[in-house]
């Protein structure tokens, strides 16, 4: 195989995992708005760590888990929108830290306004047996209007 060649079948193998990684992020904004908590669980490591906010997050898979089982009750309905997905792989494809805009729309049970959040996720994935998962999760927030969670991370934004 030639050196053109080679390079061409590296980022044909990269576009797949990218692909793979897109697939993982749309999965969790499905299974969210569907209000699957067991099928959002699954797509995060035994030792994940992830933050939604400040005062708000778990570490491990169980407690994590834990942390998703009012959001059937807690919301009528949810949209999460997640674009502007840039990749960066570790040296081997193995592992990625991951970066992608999210906007959120919330429908709560309880009667009040409806709630919005504009943001973004920042990732460290590992890619397992089962493909790629969550092993960090850090909610970051650009700004919220009417928003359940009163504290957030800040993107940053010097």
């Amino acid at each position: 195989m030639t050196t053109t060649q080679e390079s061409a079948s590296a980022a044909v193998a990269e576009l797949l995992e990218i692909e793979q990684v897109r697939r993982l992020l749309f999965d969790y904004a499905f299974h969210l708005d569907m209000n699957h908590p067991d099928e959002i669980a699954a797509l995060f490591t035994e030792d994940c760590y992830v933050s939604y906010g400040p005062d708000f997050g778990a570490e491990g898979r169980p407690a994590y888990r834990e942390t998703l089982g009012g959001i059937g009750s807690f919301f009528a309905a949810t949209s999460h929108h997640v674009s502007n997905i840039v990749v960066d792989f570790g040296p081997d494809l193995a592992t990625a830290k991951v970066r992608s805009v999210l906007y959120a729309w919330h429908k709560y049970t309880k009667d009040r306004p409806d709630g919005h959040f504009f943001g973004q996720y920042h990732d460290e994935l590992v890619k397992t047996a089962d493909g790629w998962r969550f092993a960090r999760r850090e909610l970051r927030a650009a700004g919220v209007v009417d928003f359940h969670v009163k504290k957030q991370i800040p993107i940053g934004r010097s």
